[in-house]
């Protein structure tokens, strides 16, 4: 499906401070950029670079007061995320070297600490995709969306404890469980089409097989229409803002909305 996508941002700005930005999605195996525009009000200097994750950054410095950030794009993405059951999981030493940092537990997945619950969730299921699949299952079961019932400080071993979370935590959980049996798992942040209630959205990925696999814990069905904007080990790399100062947050508006084409009319 072909999706337009926004997000409009508004601040109060106290003083004069630096920012990052992580808005702008990349064309990538799943999803290819029609088009995009960004905008900032009132206009400052932007450099832009790639993090370690291969994020598309924007680096400004925001004057005092009231500021803008605003942008668009328009991809085409996948209907369904694609899925291959007996997709074989790898053992650590035939991974590539790119993707070993996504086995350790990093700030909000302690996979160290998660193991005996890892390996209770999948058993004896075979040794390939299912096995994430039984994980994702499991937290989509086992634990309750609840709004407000954690903020930007919890972890995956919280939420294991608590058993509620949002989407942040659920992906947060998935990776370390992941992690956890030796499956490298990544945080991932976008658009996707039909959220309810619209907004930005956390999912995870799991490599199996040679090749990464989306898993979202929060469904009842696992669907596509998804618009992804940066990866991370968790969500401390996967922040779509970072401002380093005195600042308040007064608006930000999410949309995404399917691209009727004339073949569908």
């Amino acid at each position: 499906m072909i999706l337009d996508a926004s997000c409009h941002l508004e601040y109060k700005i106290l003083e004069e401070i630096s920012a990052i930005f992580m808005l702008r999605p990349r064309s990538g195996w799943a999803q290819w950029i029609m088009r995009e525009d960004f905008a900032l009000t009132p206009r400052v200097p932007v450099v832009e670079y790639t993090d370690l994750y291969g994020n598309c950054c924007q680096r400004i410095v925001m004057p005092k007061g009231d500021f803008h950030f605003s942008m668009k794009c328009r991809a085409w993405t996948p209907d369904d995320w694609d899925s291959k059951p007996l997709a074989p999981l790898q053992s650590v030493a035939q991974l590539p070297v790119e993707v070993l940092h996504y086995l350790l537990p990093s700030r909000y997945c302690q996979s160290d600490k998660l193991g005996a619950i890892a390996t209770s969730i999948v058993g004896t299921t075979p040794h390939n995709h299912h096995q994430v699949t039984r994980i994702r299952t499991w937290i989509h079961e086992n634990i309750a969306y609840e709004r407000g019932s954690s903020d930007s400080s919890t972890s995956a071993l919280e939420t294991a404890n608590t058993r509620r979370g949002v989407c942040r935590d659920f992906a947060h959980l998935g990776i370390a469980l992941c992690r956890a049996i030796n499956v490298p798992a990544r945080m991932v942040v976008g658009f996707v089409h039909q959220l309810e209630p619209m907004d930005m959205h956390a999912w995870f990925e799991a490599y199996i097989g040679g090749r990464w696999y989306t898993f979202d814990a929060t469904e009842d069905r696992p669907g596509g229409g998804r618009i992804v904007v940066a990866y991370g080990r968790d969500a401390a790399d996967v922040a779509l803002v970072s401002l380093f100062g005195n600042f308040t947050c007064t608006t930000m508006q999410v949309s995404v909305e399917k691209v009727v084409e004339a073949s569908e009319e």
